[in-house]
């Protein structure tokens, strides 16, 4: 019961006869017409298909077997699906490439070809399916929102994760896009206020003659149109969390202010005498060079002090390793269920040239890439077109590699790569990921010449988050 399914559609008895022993490591099902194929292929969800495109009601005609392809590519853009055909054998074999087949293999049939192609479909689905797997599923990860492979990023985690139940003052700096208001929310639902307000406030998004009344309030009347009491973000985040993003922005005259609050936790709205004590935990953020900014007497000294107690800086994404991919696949999956896209993933140059892009706007530039290349792409590979990137230096654009053998060492070498940083190096643990024996992954490795990558995994930076 555990052979994986073969299912034949062929409408020719003495043909199908001689199929069903032709293949003793599957096990083969038939359909001799596209409703019957169509069935099988929603009720058994067989692993490849072989299809004969001469089907009833005209065995001499092309056209049922063509629709009957398109048919099974619908049901399942995934299922690998070889073309059998002895009619026009060069034009119904480039069709039916372009169609989504998998291999198209003439009339009459060579057993021994046949079972090799079928062989390699089958090999082919499963690390799909394990690229696919892992994707999905990168592995534990200490903060919420975050995904990393990078020792760095895990790093930057597990130093948050230390501090969640800390109530001191907390410094992210990092470029734009590289998740600071991820890690701050991380702080705040990884301590002791997770049941409290988490409240954040962009200092560069608002003009600064509201940016006070919007931190700490205001009271009625306390200027032209001040027509009710407001509460500000301070006071709203009562027992909480604020995070105050871009920190760099904020006025010189309101950063006293904030100092004053950050020194007795105690606050003034606008208008008002009456002083609110308030038990707040404040976490900022900032891409600015705060100690340059205070050598020109743009950010106040003091405030700094108060600001850092703790300072985590955030690697950018060009600094990351191989996150950008990894990235990019779980950005590609995500959206290709959310817009109802069929999507395989990534071809060979696009992934090239993620990796070699600078992101300069970092995580949030990477997922706006990807989720426009997933509305527009037209195939079923995501490419460097769909993604308006420039190929990596020395890739070449002009034609697309159908080669399948350098398809399926792809593929191997990339589950290979993330079965090491699912196992943090271990390959004891890797073996059992990837459902092989440790000599026979000892041999992967040096087909792949990943040997040398080893000891940097042993030491964590492969881990996945």
């Amino acid at each position: 019961m555990n052979k994986p399914k073969l299912l034949i559609v062929e409408d020719d008895p003495g043909l199908a006869a001689q199929y069903r022993w032709a293949f003793p490591a599957c096990r083969v099902l038939l359909a001799g017409d596209r409703a019957a194929a169509e069935q099988a292929v929603r009720r058994e969800q067989p692993a490849v298909v072989l299809l004969d495109l001469g089907l009833p009601p005209d065995a001499e005609d092309v056209a049922e077997g063509f629709a009957t392809l398109e048919m099974l590519r619908a049901v399942n853009p995934w299922l690998p699906v070889v073309v059998a055909s002895g009619q026009g054998q060069k034009e119904n074999a480039l069709r039916a490439i372009a169609l989504g087949a998998y291999d198209f293999h003439e009339k009459p049939v060579d057993l021994a070809v046949l079972r090799t192609i079928i062989d390699r479909a089958l090999r082919l689905r499963e690390l799909e399916e394990e690229n696919r797997r892992l994707a999905a599923a990168p592995g534990p990860s200490p903060i919420r929102g975050i995904v990393t492979a990078d020792d760095g990023m895990l790093k930057v985690c597990r130093t948050v994760e230390r501090l969640g139940g800390v109530a001191v003052p907390v410094l992210l700096l990092g470029e734009s896009g590289t998740g600071k208001e991820a890690l701050a929310r991380a702080l705040h639902e990884m301590g002791p206020r997770a049941a409290k307000p988490f409240v954040a406030l962009n200092c560069a998004a608002i003009p600064e003659n509201l940016l006070e009344s919007e931190l700490f309030g205001h009271e009625k009347g306390a200027f032209t149109g001040a027509v009710a009491r407001v509460i500000g973000k301070i006071e709203g985040a009562s027992g909480g969390t604020l995070f105050l993003d871009e920190i760099g922005e904020m006025p010189v005259s309101l950063q006293a202010k904030l100092l004053r609050f950050l020194q007795d936790q105690v606050i003034e709205r606008v208008g008002g005498r009456q002083q609110i004590r308030v038990d707040v935990r404040v976490v900022s953020a900032t891409n600015q060079p705060l100690e340059a900014q205070i050598e020109t007497g743009r950010f106040r000294g003091d405030l700094l002090y108060r600001l850092n107690s703790v300072t985590v800086r955030i690697p950018p994404l060009r600094e990351r390793g191989t996150d950008s991919v990894l990235l990019a696949r779980l950005f590609l999956a995500r959206f290709s269920r959310e817009f109802g896209r069929k999507l395989r993933g990534l071809d060979a140059a696009a992934a090239e040239a993620i990796a070699a892009h600078r992101w300069p706007g970092n995580v949030r530039e990477l997922e706006n890439r990807i989720r426009r290349a997933a509305l527009m792409a037209d195939g079923q590979l995501v490419t460097t077109a769909d993604l308006e990137l420039a190929p990596a230096a020395g890739a070449e654009e002009t034609k697309p590699d159908l080669d399948l053998r350098a398809a399926r060492l792809r593929a191997e070498r990339d589950t290979i790569e993330r079965a090491l940083a699912r196992s943090n190096g271990s390959l004891a643990t890797a073996a059992r990921l990837l459902g092989v024996s440790r000599p026979t992954l000892y041999g992967l490795l040096e087909t792949h010449g990943l040997g040398a990558s080893l000891p940097r995994a042993a030491e964590g930076a492969a881990d996945a988050g």
